[in-house]
């Protein structure tokens, strides 16, 4: 298979780094900038500061209104987004093809003229604490930030991308401006194109909108991660009772990864998967029951969420256990491993149809492994995973000693239990 892409890559004198791929068949173009800040990189006091920093650029340069910024986007049908994560945070755009200088010109704008006014400063921090208090709200999606919290105790891949929001309250314009100048330019920035466009013309674009975004982004020394066992419950009048049960995984870059995958998708990543259809389909236990990856530039975590009734919460953490040790003791049946293997084939061709995917995976291969990576290699990588290969995975990741559980809901320590 040939999917022949056009991978280009260009650096900066400042550091930046622009990469491009060219698809002429389309008429669209995804172009991100890829900064090298995130909770990991934050210190408690500044926790929270890069997903601030995320919205501020949206509320105003020196030459355009918030309302601005918006409506330009807006008005040639394009997106604008931001997502900030644990170790990056990523702004983006979707354009039409002979948008390319607009778009170009407005991330430059954010980037270069924000101005972090003060009162927008102030009204961004109650918006940021409603969506902290709107989380924790959430019980679906913050038992994953409490489960980090404990299984990363004492790291900083334990400190929530929101932020607390004590430290959002305490967060002073000069410290806002010395964390985005520290972080947000030089080698720790990376643009990156996906679609129709060609290469000489965006780096010539992007080197004089961004020849002012120098230096060397400086890291906060954050250590090796030392993943802990833990059991952490939050009693809370819920409905239900919100659990994640997990262990540590591959990294982004360790070749073990694949087997991760696979596993993963074999074990809850799916409808036909082992855990959806035991505990969802066969017994009619919970209605979200999944499992999930979550690779960092050095280590990784895998978990399994499942919202249940509290009588059946013991059952279930049982019937999830019983898996863990089927997949650590005895080999995928062939037919799991195939369909598991076509799953993510699938998946990962599939995306490549998206521009918005294409400039992503620019900047992650980037990042990861400093080169373009064929989907051909991906491909093969995914196919040469053994059921030996998922198997031995699984008894390292399955031991025992390695697992926590976080729960939440209405439910005491004492009705809590891991072997």
């Amino acid at each position: 298979m040939h999917w022949g892409p056009m991978y280009r890559k260009t650096v900066l004198d400042n550091g930046v780094r622009i990469l491009s791929e060219r698809i002429p068949h389309v008429r669209s173009i995804s172009i991100g900038a890829w900064v090298r800040s995130g909770s990991r990189y934050e210190t408690p006091e500044t926790n929270g500061m890069a997903h601030f920093i995320e919205h501020m650029l949206f509320k105003g340069t020196q030459s355009r209104t918030a309302f601005e910024i918006a409506s330009l986007i807006d008005s040639v049908g394009g997106l604008m987004n931001a997502v900030t994560g644990k170790e990056w945070t990523s702004f983006y755009l979707k354009i039409p093809d002979h948008h390319l200088a607009l778009s170009i010109d407005l991330l430059s704008d954010i980037f270069n003229r924000s101005l972090f006014d003060e009162e927008e400063i102030r009204k961004e921090k109650m918006v940021v604490l409603q969506e902290i208090r709107m989380l924790e709200d959430s019980p679906g999606e913050n038992i994953h930030d409490l489960f980090e919290g404990h299984f990363w105790a004492g790291h900083s891949l334990g400190r929530p991308v929101l932020g607390k929001a004590e430290s959002v309250e305490n967060f002073l314009r000069d410290a806002i401006l010395r964390f985005f100048g520290d972080r947000y330019g030089g080698d720790g920035l990376i643009i990156t194109a996906a679609g129709c466009l060609d290469h000489d013309p965006l780096v010539a674009l992007l080197a004089d909108s961004f020849a002012g975004r120098g230096g060397e982004a400086k890291d906060t020394p954050c250590g090796e991660p030392c993943p802990q066992r833990t059991i952490a419950v939050w009693e809370k009048d819920l409905e239900q009772v919100h659990l994640v049960l997990g262990s540590v995984a591959p990294s982004s870059v360790n070749p073990r990864r694949f087997p991760g995958f696979v596993l993963n998708a074999a074990l809850g990543g799916n409808m036909s998967s082992v855990l959806f259809q035991e505990i969802r389909e066969k017994r009619g236990l919970a209605y979200s029951i999944y499992s999930y990856l979550n690779s960092y530039a050095d280590t990784g975590l895998i978990g399994v969420y499942a919202g249940v009734d509290k009588a059946d919460f013991a059952e279930v953490v049982e019937l999830v256990l019983a898996a863990f040790r089927r997949m650590a003791g005895e080999h995928l049946p062939e037919e799991d491993l195939a369909r598991a293997k076509e799953s993510l084939k699938g998946n990962y061709l599939l995306s490549m149809e998206s521009t918005d995917n294409r400039m992503s995976r620019l900047a992650r291969n980037e990042i990861h492994f400093g080169r373009p990576v064929p989907v051909e290699e991906v491909i093969a990588q995914i196919e040469a995973v053994s059921a030996e290969d998922v198997r031995r995975l699984a008894e390292e990741m399955f031991d025992a000693r390695l697992l926590s559980l976080a729960v939440t809901g209405p439910i005491s320590e004492g009705d809590v239990r891991l072997p």
